[in-house]
């Protein structure tokens, strides 16, 4: 086994005094210090080979590979493995040959000075990433901690709080923490107005106001907060269907026929991290789950224009599949087998012609056959009746 080479360093707002002896006699010791300007300032005393952060990133992976031999340090903001590039470093080179020197985080530091215990919060990274991703996770009485991308993002996030009925929400800016600048800014999401440092974190105490609109993770969300022409998954047979595609964190759904996005956003939604690629060959639904996407907090919803089965050699192998539309045995096919294991597959049909394909693939496959019939209650005149909608028969199945 290779012994380490690379030392990947946390370094706060104090600097090296803020090291430990040892982590601090590695830094002292380094040949070459790799880091952004900030770390650079913050060591500046080391006498070393200097190299900076180059755009984009992966092109420093080959930088680290060929310093193997030298005494190597890379600087990071508190723990390099908490939303940190320690992570990426990671996974390109073996962590073997890594020693990383953990520092308090800013997530630790801003529970501190909020008095919040870090178990009961949500960490959240919107640097370098969309802001809008922060959205699923506005809940009636949740804190927040959120590492931002710059000046300007608390202010969105501020927008988008008092958009949803949230404005009371108490927020707090926190820069350049355990260091001689450190500064505070307090305020309401409706109320914001300050000029903050561009490298922060931000705090927030979600207060929800009796009109605010309730979006929870769980999947279900009123079809009103859609924008659809009408052949979207309905509310209650979405929950059905992604009960029966169980979002795992991290995981990878194809939304076959995406239609609005509907479930595949519930989907992205329900598990931190979880991914999905979105295929429909008509430009105005894809613009409507691209805008809903967007609204409703999961912006990194990749939609493709295309028709199934085409459109689905070369993607990446899923986790779960959804067939919303265009179902065929050639689809299933080209599904099916790119399916990981123990991966999830449903299958929807209102018409009668897909529901005997539907039929055809169970007898075939097995699985579960199931069909979800919904009544509303609406006006009859002056009075109240049920009102069925049309009825889904519903296939899924587990590869195994």
């Amino acid at each position: 086994m290779t012994a380490p080479w690379l030392h990947i360093v946390g370094i706060g707002e104090d600097g090296l005094d803020g090291l430990t002896a040892a982590t601090r006699a590695v830094v002292e010791a380094a040949e070459v210090i790799i880091g952004g300007s900030r770390h650079h300032a913050l060591a500046e005393t080391i006498a070393a080979e200097r190299l900076a952060w180059p755009s984009p990133f992966d092109a420093m992976i080959e930088t680290i590979q060929k310093l193997r031999g030298r005494r190597a340090v890379i600087l990071v903001t508190g723990d390099p493995l908490w939303f940190s590039v320690g992570a990426r470093i990671g996974r390109a080179i073996d962590p073997a040959e890594i020693v990383y020197h953990p520092q308090l985080s800013a997530f630790q530091l801003a529970a501190a000075r909020m008095g919040w215990s870090l178990a009961d919060v949500e960490t959240l990274t919107v640097h370098g990433r969309p802001v809008e991703q922060m959205i699923a996770f506005i809940q009636p009485d949740a804190r927040l901690l959120v590492l931002t991308t710059g000046e300007q993002t608390p202010a969105q996030i501020a927008r988008f709080l008092t958009e949803r009925g949230f404005g009371q929400s108490r927020m707090t800016v926190l820069a350049a923490m355990g260091g001689k600048d450190e500064k505070r800014f307090d305020g309401t999401a409706a109320d914001w107005t300050h000029t903050v440092p561009p490298f922060n974190t931000l705090a927030v105490e979600c207060i929800a106001a009796p009109d605010a609109a309730l979006l929870p993770r769980v999947p279900g969300l009123s079809d009103a907060l859609f924008q659809s022409d009408g052949t979207m998954t309905k509310q209650e047979v979405r929950a059905a269907t992604l009960a029966k595609l169980m979002p795992m964190r991290g995981a990878l759904l194809w939304d076959l026929g995406c239609g609005s996005g509907s479930v595949a956003i519930e989907w992205m939604r329900a598990a931190r991290y979880a991914r999905a690629i979105g295929i429909e060959p008509r430009a105005d639904r894809r613009a409507m789950a691209g805008a809903n996407a967007m609204a409703l907090g999961a912006p990194k919803f990749e939609i493709i224009d295309g028709s199934v089965p085409e459109a689905l050699f070369g993607l990446p192998a899923p986790d779960a599949i959804f067939i919303g539309g265009g179902l065929s045995r050639d689809t299933f096919d080209a599904a099916w087998n790119a399916l990981r294991p123990l991966g999830r597959l449903v299958a929807n049909a209102v018409t009668l012609e897909s529901e005997a394909e539907l039929i055809a693939l169970h007898q075939s496959f097995g699985g579960e056959l199931v069909r979800i019939s919904i009544h509303r209650a609406e006006p009859v005149g002056r009075l109240t009746g049920w009102r069925p909608a049309m009825p889904v028969t519903q296939w899924s199945l587990v590869k195994r």
